[in-house]
């Protein structure tokens, strides 16, 4: 069983992996055995302060602090990747942004930034390091996972138009991704959180007793929550469900009905 879970000497790449769900994974994926954890953000100061505190013995976390919602910080980002590895095991597109406003006023901006980075990105750095990931692949599968929402998958009751439709083809993208690159041993699939805190929920970061009442397993998320499915998903334990996007919610999902 330790073996089905291990990543023992595996490479990732974890985007916005300073806070949140992406530092969740990387340190996740560092004390399941990574040997390198890449995470990006664009504050270089604190991508670099949570690469130095997850960093450990025989597991080291690499800064690269970039702006990746667009298509020149993407291809950087990818030729970054390929100076320092000849190829990547696990690649998480968990960079997201959300942008809130009422219907009468939702700008078009709101719809640009939110669909070029939770969208387009994932598409685009997948395909700037599909050879890092062929190359991976020759000898076990290599992976990709999509960070998508449980708004993607049912309706919340706040007027965040862009986010729920793009979090929506994020999870349908992952299934047709999953299709095309399954012919190079690249297992692609995605996990739909619910309330963890962090910045992008405020929420649960601020007010998680609150938000608790409202989540049928009485609590909301823990970071052994997000780590355990990602690693799940990166592992061999994992190396069959493709397409797929896992909800880890507490019942969040099904409760909306």
């Amino acid at each position: 069983m330790n073996d089905l879970f291990s990543l023992q000497g595996r490479v990732a790449l974890v985007t916005g992996g300073s806070r949140g769900i992406g530092r969740m994974i990387a340190a996740g994926y560092l004390r399941q055995g990574a040997a390198r954890v890449y995470i990006t953000a664009r504050k270089a100061e604190q991508c670099a302060a949570t690469a130095q505190e997850l960093s450990k013995p025989g597991g080291e976390c690499i800064p690269l602090p970039c702006d990746i919602s667009t298509m020149e910080g993407t291809k950087a980002l990818a030729a970054e990747i390929g100076k320092r590895e000849k190829s990547l095991d696990i690649l998480v597109n968990n960079a997201g942004a959300a942008w809130g406003e009422p219907f009468d006023t939702f700008p078009e901006k709101g719809w640009d930034k939110v669909v070029d980075l939770n969208m387009k990105t994932p598409f685009f750095l997948t395909q700037a390091l599909h050879g890092l990931l062929k190359a991976a692949a020759k000898d076990r599968p290599a992976k990709v996972i999509n960070v998508a929402s449980i708004d993607g998958i049912s309706v919340n009751p706040w007027e965040t138009y862009s986010y729920t439709a793009s979090k929506a083809g994020l999870i349908h993208l992952t299934k047709r991704m999953a299709l095309r690159l399954a012919q190079d041993n690249i297992i692609v699939s995605g996990i739909a959180p619910g309330p963890f805190p962090s910045e992008m929920n405020k929420e649960a970061r601020d007010h998680g007793d609150e938000v608790a009442g409202h989540v049928p397993a009485g609590r909301i998320g823990r970071d052994d929550d997000m780590a355990g499915v990602a690693i799940y998903l990166a592992s061999r334990a994992g190396d069959y469900v493709l397409g797929e996007t896992i909800a880890v919610d507490g019942g969040v999902t099904i409760a909306r009905g």
